[in-house]
């Protein structure tokens, strides 16, 4: 660095980045490498590297590849629901929630294919190596609380018990939601955006005939 009379100075100090921001970027970087390549193929050096870090940054904010990987899935996830949820209106009848619920969400199946087959590679994956399992394993439990709490949210709104209690209702309506991904992957004419909203639709009204509190 030189000032306006020619002398030379030593650079400052580069600022050093929150670890928030660090955590944003990594991981916006591994979507991209992921997506890209899949996870087997994907390195931690080429995320980083994206990212405009060193692999250091990547294991003292994940730990490993598998944590990278499964909090990409569950931000995803929580994004989904988040956005399933601010997209009811508190105003609407259930007929109407159900509606809504079910074509936000078969929309994103739709749409969101990348996380779908990243999805169904991880899950075979964890069912080999244990080191993977256990990072899918308490994430997809996660993912399933989640789904609970939002029964719970929306059928004490309506004033609904439904027919089983919240949690178990979250473990269908996640395994529902997976699988007709799944079967999208494979089968996109077979199960499209009409037949997910469908079948959303089908078990969401079941869940919500429950008896009025």
């Amino acid at each position: 660095m030189v000032d306006t009379a020619g002398h030379s100075h030593p650079p400052g100090p580069v600022p050093r980045l929150p670890r928030d921001e660090v955590r944003r970027r990594l991981l916006a970087a591994a979507e991209r490498v992921f997506a890209e390549r899949g996870y087997a193929d994907s390195k931690l050096e080429d995320i980083a590297r994206t990212a405009g870090f060193t692999k250091g940054a990547v294991y003292s904010n994940f730990g490993s590849k598998q944590e990278l990987f499964g909090a990409i899935l569950s931000e995803r996830s929580e994004a989904e629901l988040a956005d399933v949820m601010a997209g009811l209106d508190a105003g609407a009848d259930v007929a109407a929630l159900i509606e809504q619920a079910a074509r936000t969400v078969a929309q994103r199946i739709i749409d969101d294919t990348e996380r779908g087959r990243l999805g169904l590679e991880i899950a075979a994956r964890a069912i080999r190596d244990e080191e993977t399992g256990a990072v899918v394993a308490p994430m997809r439990r996660a993912q399933r609380a989640s789904a609970g709490r939002a029964v719970r949210e929306v059928t004490e709104r309506a004033g609904i018990t439904p027919p089983v209690d919240p949690e178990l209702a979250g473990t269908i309506l996640h395994c529902l939601t997976n699988g007709l991904a799944m079967e999208h992957l494979v089968d996109r004419e077979g199960v499209d955006a009409d037949t997910a909203e469908r079948a959303l639709r089908a078990v969401l009204g079941w869940l919500t005939e429950g008896v009025r509190k």
